[in-house]
């Protein structure tokens, strides 16, 4: 019996699936365009196309989890192309590390051919929005102001967009600096202080306005900020508060929530974790957590402590000896590494002698005279159901007690939302987030918007951009009073076969994970990743596979040589008969429609396997009738009423 090929017939969707780094991206960016960019020297371009979807380029070049190399298709071969590293590269090359705020304003007037064009890429958002952004050289704006509440990454992107639209942006921050988590939950040697600032500084530059240590409750509320003449808010105060465990022994000394502790040490207090240190969690707050443990707190104590970290103080430089991980999840269960970035952060964490224990559940803390001195462990057989849901089964069989001078809490965050009233409209989830349509982000309260981890729970850096600039878009349909149907463009350009070249031996190099400061430096704010320097990123980027880049087979200028089929060096090409396929009678007879084919005579059908094609170009080049040839793909977002 014949083997039956299933097969899928190329449509939009298709090919948009064809490009996955920048589909797996929240916010689209062009992934693999700057990293070609990069591959052939030409880091402006490179830049333009990194920064267009993000107005926190640089801050994810260190920090993001890059769920765009979790969809990168060079992962099926070997390894995914270091798509974060390249973005820091490029951003230090050309970005707000290398060139003074105003040197920049090409990025925003400039007209930026590299790369897709979706509705929140740069320069297309201006361009669209002509009807709302007035004369800059007149200083003159759009009447609407906006309030957004909370300086995070959702709501600074939020205040980014809405800014460039012509908007008037006030930003409400409780505290005395902007950056929400960025600042106080991500710990300094994986993202320096002076990087945030300058990426707050070039939104400010867009006329954004910051108030500081203004948190919302009695006065200011939301009521109030509708009574000053905001017409539309977006909240996005994030989730600062950690969880607690409900369990015997809870409220010991030494038992701290991870979030509080990466607080204090990065507003400059130190916190005694003693020698022996246990942190609980599978996340990337726990790895951070675990890390910073190891490195202890600040130099020097500052002079003006707030009585609600006094208890946590103390005058010590140096950090934990031993510091362990446990979590509910086994290796292959854990969140961290369940990403190419978290490998790698994984991986760093050996090297600076984290120790593991999965699959062990605390089932009570121990204490001797108020203060933790144990943690009784339970094992774990399985974290997650059937069905991909939180489940966790217990193993009571298995116990093992942990002595310990502290335990770290990485367990899950929630926000603090008692500036909400029962007035002001807003509903909440039963998990205590606020109620939103996930496709507006839109609140049940008439022009109240809200995203981030205050809506989805805590999550990666780059999902809360989206989220920012997603409410943008409503913000400023909502205040237009229109409602916007999206569409996509697919433009198509060939290739000359003759001049289609990728580098030798591309599909060979091996990914390198970014080069890294020697283990006995690793103290303190040290930045641990030191980045790519030229020839590294050069190589690094020649990995990548073009996705972009199409093999188009031409059925009607095809002899049937099968010089491609023999050619092809990972056998992702077939010649097969007709009659093999698995498709639908009305797919059949659109086929036979289309080509002309005789019912009775045999007919052959070509092929491909897009998920092993690295786009070498060798079937095009060995064609002898041009009918495969190699053509670039891309797509433009576009609105209409």
């Amino acid at each position: 019996m014949s083997e039956k090929y299933k097969i899928r017939i190329p449509d939009i969707e298709f090919w948009k699936d064809l490009v996955p780094c920048q589909i797996g991206c929240p916010i689209h960016t062009d992934a693999g365009r700057y990293v070609q960019l990069i591959a052939e020297q030409k880091y402006k371009e490179a830049y333009l196309t990194s920064r267009s979807p993000n107005p926190f380029a640089s801050v994810c070049g260190r920090v993001c989890a890059a769920p765009c190399e979790d969809r990168c298709r060079r992962g099926k071969i070997d390894a995914p192309v270091s798509i974060r590293a390249l973005k820091r590269f490029v951003t230090e090359k050309y970005g707000v590390e290398s060139l003074a705020p105003d040197a920049q304003d090409e990025l925003f007037e400039g007209e930026n051919e590299a790369g897709n064009k979706w509705r929140w890429h740069l320069p297309v958002q201006i361009q669209t929005r002509k009807n709302i952004v007035k004369n800059k050289s007149e200083g003159s704006r759009a009447a609407g102001k906006v309030a957004v509440i909370g300086s995070g990454p959702a709501g600074l992107s939020c205040a980014h967009d809405l800014a460039l639209m012509g908007y008037q942006v006030t930003v409400f921050e409780a505290t005395n600096v902007a950056g929400g988590m960025l600042r106080h939950g991500i710990p300094e040697y994986r993202l320096s202080r002076s990087l945030i600032d300058k990426e707050i500084d070039k939104i400010k530059l867009l006329g954004v306005e910051i108030r500081y240590n203004t948190a919302l409750g009695e006065k200011p509320g939301i009521a109030e900020l509708k009574q000053h003449g905001y017409e539309a808010i977006f909240v996005s105060v994030g989730t600062q508060k950690g969880r607690d465990l409900n369990i015997e022994g809870a409220q010991l000394d030494g038992v701290i929530k991870a979030i509080d502790y990466l607080i204090n040490i990065n507003n400059g207090y130190r916190v005694n974790l003693g020698k022996k240190v246990l942190v609980i969690g599978g996340g990337f707050v726990a790895f951070d957590a675990a890390r910073m443990a190891l490195r202890g707190g600040p130099e020097e104590e500052p002079g003006d402590i707030h009585s609600a970290v006094d208890a946590a103080r103390v005058a010590k430089r140096a950090g934990a000896s031993e510091v362990h991980i446990a979590s509910l999840e086994s290796f292959a269960e854990m969140p961290v590494l369940r990403t190419a970035q978290g490998h790698e952060e994984f991986e760093e964490a050996q090297r600076e002698g984290i120790v593991f224990h999965p699959q062990r559940g605390p089932k009570r803390f121990v204490g001797d005279n108020g203060r933790i001195k144990a943690v009784e462990f339970i094992g774990v057989k399985r974290t997650y159901d059937e069905n991909g849901r939180f489940n966790p089964q217990y193993d009571p069989s298995y116990s093992e007690m942990f002595e310990t001078d502290s335990v770290v809490l990485a367990i899950g965050q929630q926000a603090d939302l008692s500036f909400i009233k029962p007035a002001d409209g807003i509903e909440l989830t039963p998990s205590k987030f606020i109620k939103i349509d996930p496709e507006t982000l839109a609140t049940t309260a008439p022009g109240i918007y809200a995203g981030g981890d205050v809506a989805f729970g805590p999550r990666n850096i780059i999902d809360a951009i989206a989220n920012g600039k997603r409410a943008a878009l409503s913000i400023d349909e909502y205040l237009r009073e229109v409602k916007l149907k999206i569409f996509y463009n697919l433009s198509v350009e060939k290739i000359p076969t003759r001049r289609f070249t990728r580098p030798e031996d591309f599909e060979q190099f091996a990914r390198e994970a970014p080069p890294t400061i020697d283990l006995q430096r690793r103290t303190g704010i040290s930045e641990v990743e030191t980045g790519y320097n030229e020839e590294q990123a050069r190589r690094q980027a020649e990995r990548c596979l073009a996705c972009h880049i199409q093999t188009i087979y031409d059925a009607e200028k095809c002899v049937m040589c099968n010089r491609c089929v023999d050619i092809c060096p990972e056998y992702c090409l077939k010649l097969v008969p007709l009659e093999q396929l698995e498709v639908d009678e009305a797919t059949k007879a659109k086929l036979v429609q289309q080509y002309n084919l005789d019912p009775f005579q045999p007919a052959s059908a070509m092929l491909k396997d897009d998920d092993t094609c690295i786009r070498c170009g060798l079937c095009a080049i060995r064609c002898p009738t041009d009918a495969m040839t190699m053509e670039v793909f891309y797509y433009e977002e576009k609105e209409t009423a």
